[in-house]
């Protein structure tokens, strides 16, 4: 039902300029048991030294998501999209039919985000990009949606799956339920704080995969913040 993947666990690589670890299979790192989990293909949780970062390259038929936890990251695009988004906020690009872009931490600080790949629900399409700030204290004690490819979900970032990306900041001690429908896969990650999940501890960091058809009660051993993907 629980299928903790411990942080020391995790594929890495150190680029000097770049550490990363990977909770599925990507680039050098390969585990058939980790291809991925529903349409959730990556999720990769990057240190970005000081003025440094990705230059340009291309993406195709993929949901990009950026989750920034430290620091800021600067973007660029082939569609002359540029903007910066600081921590505790979202960005998201729609790849679509092919778009080149870059992702810079021009700060003079590390960065630290958590980057994650959604397969979209359909190919080709016109590129896009998006980016919000999302107050940590209105996630205080609750999940809110920070992307979605959901109608209903208004105030997120539109994404092209049928995925959401969820939030919540809990206080030591507080407790939150969450619902994985049936056939659906749900992956949650502290960026920050020790967690339990139905009684399991979950260090922060550490990834858990959730099967559907459970409610699952979080409950936090320290302050933490807490993201959570829902896809098919």
């Amino acid at each position: 039902m629980i299928d903790k993947r411990p942080f020391e666990s995790l594929g890495h690589a150190d680029h000097g300029w770049l550490k990363a670890r990977h909770h599925f299979s990507f680039a050098s790192y390969y585990d058939d048991a980790r291809m991925g989990w529903g349409a959730l293909r990556v999720w990769n949780d990057d240190e970005i030294a000081a003025n440094s970062g990705f230059p340009p390259h291309p993406h195709q038929d993929m949901e990009i998501i950026t989750y920034v936890r430290s620091g800021a990251i600067t973007h660029q695009d082939s569609m002359g999209n540029k903007g910066r988004t600081g921590a505790g906020d979202v960005q998201v690009m729609s790849a679509g039919s092919g778009v080149r872009h870059a992702e810079y931490n021009l700060e003079p600080e590390t960065t630290r985000i958590f980057q994650i790949w959604i397969q979209p629900r359909t190919r080709g399409g016109q590129p896009s990009w998006g980016a919000k700030p999302f107050p940590k204290g209105d996630r205080s004690g609750r999940f809110v949606t920070l992307a979605s490819g959901f109608a209903e979900d208004s105030e997120a970032l539109p994404i092209r799956a049928d995925a959401r990306v969820l939030g919540a900041t809990l206080k030591a001690g507080e407790s939150v339920t969450y619902t994985v429908g049936d056939n659906r896969h749900a992956y949650l990650v502290p960026a920050t704080g020790a967690i339990e999940i139905d009684g399991e501890r979950v260090q922060a960091r550490d990834g858990a995969a959730l099967t559907g058809g459970q409610t699952i009660t979080i409950t936090a051993r320290e302050d933490a913040e807490i993201v959570l993907v829902d896809s098919e």
